[in-house]
């Protein structure tokens, strides 16, 4: 194991804690919905830890909607309940660690409903931007150079574009992972970036004509070889 990994699983560990402690805090001082969290540096001096690492914690509840901070106010416990909250907390320090396959499987069916959506939706603009996503992929690919992360902002564009802010905020928040496995395993190679390129073009135009059979049908075949890749390799 590299030293960079260790170094991440470390502070994964760290972040597991500080979250367990903070569950502990709130009912220890019996804290209830709209009660205010002490301040980053003072829970990072009690837990005697960095104040980024307190404050990817309070983010982590705060994705999952346990805790609610407000600018220039300060971090407060949701509208939840304490009974709903223990038990949120508790199913968060349970999770296991992403993987490239739960990744791709969730990737996929999100894809699939979005693509619908989006093709339902769309606006003039949304076209024009996913248009735009479309050409700069092709430029690199085109060019011999790696364009994972402009075919991620294609179908981050086709999120938007799905005028579901919800969706479109977890497609965000899946991203950097995708792109970090993407090029740790492998997955796309030149022949299968060109491939996409008229994938690309099915996809957009199926949009384009508010077809939704036939943008969801294209977006399943585009995720054909990363399907297969997914559930053929090792590594996944």
């Amino acid at each position: 194991m590299k030293l960079d990994e260790l170094i991440i699983g470390d502070n994964k560990n760290i972040q597991r804690d500080i979250i367990l402690k903070i569950k502990n805090l709130i009912n220890y001082k019996n804290l209830e919905p709209g009660d205010k969290l002490p301040s980053e540096r003072m829970l990072s001096e009690k837990f005697e830890v960095s104040r980024g690492i307190v404050r990817e914690s309070i983010q982590t509840l705060e994705f999952y909607g346990i805790l609610e901070s407000k600018p220039q106010s300060g971090t407060f416990v949701a509208n939840i309940g304490v009974i709903a909250m223990n038990g949120m907390i508790d199913d968060i320090l349970g999770l296991e660690e992403q993987n490239f396959k739960s990744l791709v499987e969730t990737r996929i069916l999100l894809e699939l409903k979005t693509v619908k959506l989006a093709s339902l939706r769309r606006s003039d603009e949304d076209l024009k931007h996913i248009k735009a996503m479309q050409d700069a992929y092709e430029k690199k690919v085109l060019s011999g150079e790696d364009a994972v992360q402009e075919d991620l902002l294609f179908h981050l564009a086709i999120a938007k574009a799905s005028r579901n802010s919800t969706i479109n905020k977890f497609m965000l928040t899946i991203t950097p992972q995708i792109i970090i496995d993407f090029g740790k395993y492998h997955v796309c190679d030149k022949n299968q970036a060109t491939l996409g390129i008229d994938e690309h073009r099915a996809i957009y135009e199926a949009i384009k004509a508010q077809n939704t059979d036939l943008a969801k049908q294209k977006m399943k075949e585009h995720f054909n070889v990363l399907y297969q890749y997914c559930y053929n390799s090792k590594s996944a």
